[in-house]
């Protein structure tokens, strides 16, 4: 079945580390911590998988390199390859497992933390490494398996990746008190274009229509950047209802005429061949789930 495989030179678990290496990296010298030797090992390695394969597997990109289409599918086949035997190796040798989960950073702080960082969790359960990671970036990590789950804020993802909602939670409008004594000075201020917000790239895309009418004077990476930019008592935010102002006392809550609440939903992500590669990643994801929508509904009550 593989003699044809490896009837030449030029396959091995090292160069195929070093395809996996350059492409995550997007560069040979930060692949290789700009090690000169090691530049040199990986171009080679790289150059003898080419012409095993007789295709081009990586190509110029600007001041580093990115892989052809071959050399991706290459790299996601050799990184599942390289996971399956990692993870049987640490299962052989009962070490602990370490799941990887990206988020934004409101998330990290206000979802997952208050979960992963319990006695019980720390007791009971698998390590976990948590980052801060774009919505798409979550979505291409999660089919190369460079994150194990994710938390996102849409209803669908490319296949063959899953999801299930975690729970719901609504976008609403604070301004500062001091500045705006009633809703409806508020109101007629956000009508006018007058009203300066903070707003966080985290707004999800379905409420973008409402921001255009705004004067966006602060943009921000995240909710919790947008909540400090309304502390400071010169600016407006739209917050996630489980993210109030540090000092409610100093802001308004401003409601949408008809009561109207614009409601979303966050839920946790995988790849399914995640499960495939590692026998206790189907446990994790299930503990994963009821904890995070325990918490979830405890937020929904407050």
């Amino acid at each position: 079945m593989f003699a044809k495989l490896f009837a030449e030179s030029g396959l091995s678990l090292d160069r195929l580390k070093a395809l996996v290496e350059v492409g995550a990296s997007g560069s040979i010298a930060k692949a290789s911590a700009n090690d000169p030797v090691r530049q040199s090992q990986y171009s080679r390695q790289i150059k003898e998988l080419e012409d095993l394969f007789q295709a081009r597997l990586v190509e110029r990109h600007g001041k580093g390199v990115r892989l052809t289409s071959s050399g991706r599918e290459l790299a996601r086949i050799s990184r599942f390859f390289l996971l399956g035997l990692s993870n049987f190796q640490r299962g052989c040798l009962n070490e602990r497992q370490t799941f990887r989960i990206g988020a934004s950073a409101t998330v990290i702080q206000h979802l997952l933390m208050p979960v992963l960082a319990t006695p019980q969790a720390v007791q009971a359960g698998p390590g976990f490494a948590t980052e801060t990671v774009e919505p798409d970036e979550i979505e291409r990590r999660l089919h190369d398996l460079t994150l194990d789950f994710g938390v996102v804020a849409v209803d669908t993802l490319s296949r063959p990746l899953q999801l299930e909602q975690l729970g719901s939670w609504s976008l609403r409008l604070w301004v500062p008190a001091r500045e705006f004594r009633t809703e409806r000075a508020a109101l007629k201020a956000l009508d006018q274009s007058l009203l300066p917000l903070a707003v966080a790239h985290e707004v999800p895309a379905e409420a973008r229509w409402m921001l255009c009418r705004s004067h966006e004077h602060l943009s921000c990476d995240s909710f919790l950047d947008a909540a400090a930019a309304l502390g400071r008592g010169g600016v407006g935010a739209f917050l996630p209802d489980f993210l109030p102002p540090a000092e409610p006392s100093r802001a308004l809550r401003v409601d949408r005429p008809g009561g109207g609440r614009m409601v979303f939903a966050y839920a946790l992500a995988w790849n399914p061949r995640l499960m495939r590669l590692n026998v206790h990643a189907g446990r994790t994801r299930d503990n994963l789930l009821k904890n995070l929508k325990r918490h979830f509904h405890s937020l929904a009550r407050c």
